[in-house]
C-alpha cells in the first residue's frame, strides 16, 4: 500500500533487533492509537539489513490499523545515520507534522512516551529530548562528554543531547538533510549532528521526562560509539566556534511538565576492565599526550597512572577535554587526538565510579550537574586558547593561553 502523507511518523532505527522490535512498535501503536486517532500515523522500521529478523518480526508486529513500512539500507551498509538518512529522504516527501524516533531495544517505552513526545511539536516546538531515570554508571559519554560540553560552550541544559528517543518537525529535517553528512555522522555520531544543529540554527526545543530508560547495555559498542560521537561533536565545536565563544547566557530548553524519578535500570560495571583499557591506552598515546597536556597536568596524570589511582575531579577533566578540543582544532591528524582521549575517558568515569559509590539516582545527578558547571566556569580557558591558536607555540609565551597553565 502506498502512502503519499501522513501526520505523524514514528521511526525505529535497528540492527539485529528481532526479539524486542514488535515489543516497541506495538507500544507505539497504542500510543498513537489512545492519544492521536484523529491524525494519520505511520510507523517506520530503518533497518541496516539485519539477518536475525527484524523484519520479519516488525512487520507481523501487532499495530491494529495503524499502518507499517520496512525501510533497508543496502546489504553490508551498516550506521544508524544511515538509517536515519533513509527515515529523512522519506520524511521529506510524506511531510508529517511530528516525527518521533525510539530505539528498537527499549524495553521501558510505553503509550504515554508516544504522548509525551508528539504533544509539544503539535504545540511549536521543533526539538524535543527526553529527560530520564538512568543508572549513574548508564550514559557516560552523554554524562561526561556530551552534556558538561553542550552545558560549557553551546550554554544550553540539554540533558540527554544523545539520548536516541526524540521528536522533532518536517523543518529540521529539510535542514538536516541539507547539511553535510560525514563518515561519523552516518554511524553513532548521528544524535550529537541532530542535537547540536538545531540548537546552533535557532530551532526551538524542549525537554520531557520519560520516567526510567530501559534498554540492552551500550558496552558491547563502546568504542566506535566513543570515536563516531565524540569526532562530530568536536567537528561541531570547532566549525562553530565563532558562535559559541560569543555567548554571554544559558539558550532556553525548558523542562515542559514535571521531572519524575523512577527506579533506575540496574547496571554493573566492570571496572577491571575499565582500568586495564585506561592503562593500556595511556602507554600507548604517551607521547601525543605529552603534546596535547600541559606538563603540570600531563605530569598529574602519569603519577595517577603510575600508583594506579585515578582521581580526576571534574575541574581536571573540564581542562583535560578543552585542551583536547584546541588541539583537534590544529591537528590534522585528528583521528589520534580523539583516539588519545579514550583513555583519559576511561579514567574519569572510573574516577566517577569511587567517587559515587555510596551515591544514589538524585545525588549522582547533581554531581553530573556540578561538572557541566565547571566546564562553564573553565570556557574562558579553551576561549583563550583559541583566540592564541599557537598550541604553546608562540612567540610571547609570557602571555601565551596554551604554554601558561
Amino acid at each position: 500500500m502506498s502512502i503519499d502523507s501522513t501526520d505523524i511518523v514514528v521511526g525505529i532505527p535497528s540492527y539485529n533487533e528481532a526479539d524486542n522490535i514488535a515489543f516497541v512498535a506495538h507500544q507505539a501503536s497504542e500510543g498513537l492509537r489512545r492519544y492521536f486517532s484523529d491524525y494519520s500515523s505511520l510507523i517506520i522500521n530503518v533497518d541496516n539489513a539485519s539477518e536475525d529478523g527484524t523484519r520479519e518480526a516488525f512487520l507481523k508486529a501487532d499495530t491494529g490499523t495503524i499502518s507499517k513500512k520496512y525501510l533497508s539500507t543496502k546489504s553490508g551498509v551498516k550506521g544508524k545515520g544511515n538509517n536515519f538518512k533513509n527515515l529523512f529522504d522519506e520524511v521529506k516527501h510524506l511531510r508529517p507534522k511530528v516525527i518521533v524516533v525510539v530505539d528498537a531495544d527499549l524495553r521501558s517505552i510505553n503509550p504515554e512516551w508516544i504522548q509525551t513526545l508528539v504533544a509539544p511539536i503539535l504545540h511549536g516546538y521543533d526539538y524535543v529530548t527526553p529527560i530520564y531515570s538512568r543508572n549513574k554508571y548508564d550514559g557516560t559519554i552523554t554524562n561526561h562528554i556530551c552534556y558538561p560540553l553542550l552545558f560549557g560552550l553551546f550554554n544550553t541544559d540539554i540533558r540527554q543531547p544523545i539520548a536516541g528517543d526524540f521528536s522533532f518537525s518536517s523543518e529540521l529535517v529539510d535542514m538536516w538533510l541539507g547539511l553535510k553528512w560525514e563518515t561519523n555522522v552516518r554511524e553513532y555520531g548521528i544524535d550529537i549532528f541532530m542535537t547540536t544543529s538545531a540548537l546552533l540554527n535557532g530551532f526551538k526545543r524542549c525537554q520531557v521526562s520519560l520516567g526510567s530508560k530501559i534498554h540492552k547495555p551500550s558496552a558491547p559498542k563502546l568504542g566506535p560509539m566513543f570515536t563516531q560521537v565524540v569526532t562530530t561533536l568536536f567537528d561541531s565545536i570547532c566549525e562553530f566556534k565563532e558562535s559559541w565563544m560569543t555567548l554571554d547566557e544559558m539558550k532556553d530548553s525548558p523542562l515542559l511538565g514535571n521531572y519524575f524519578c523512577q527506579r533506575p535500570q540496574p547496571l554493573s560495571v566492570d571496572y577491571e576492565k575499565l582500568m586495564s583499557d585506561s592503562l593500556e591506552g595511556f602507554w600507548e598515546h604517551k607521547e601525543i599526550l605529552k603534546l596535547i597536556l600541559p606538563p603540570s597536568v600531563y605530569d598529574e596524570l602519569n603519577d595517577m597512572y603510575d600508583a594506579k589511582k585515578w582521581d580526576i575531579t571534574p575541574e581536571m577533566w573540564a581542562r583535560i577535554l578543552y585542551d583536547f578540543i584546541h588541539s583537534y582544532d590544529l591537528s590534522k591528524d585528528k583521528s589520534s587526538i580523539v583516539e588519545a582521549l579514550k583513555p583519559l575517558y576511561f579514567a574519569r568515569v572510573a574516577s566517577f565510579y569511587n567517587a559515587s559509590l555510596h551515591m544514589g539516582c538524585c545525588e549522582a545527578e547533581e554531581a553530573f550537574k556540578e561538572q557541566a558547571l565547571q566546564f562553564r566556569k573553565k570556557r574562558g580557558y579553551l576561549i583563550e586558547k583559541t583566540r592564541c591558536g599557537c598550541n604553546g607555540r608562540c612567540e610571547s609565551e609570557d602571555n601565551c593561553a596554551c604554554s601558561n597553565n
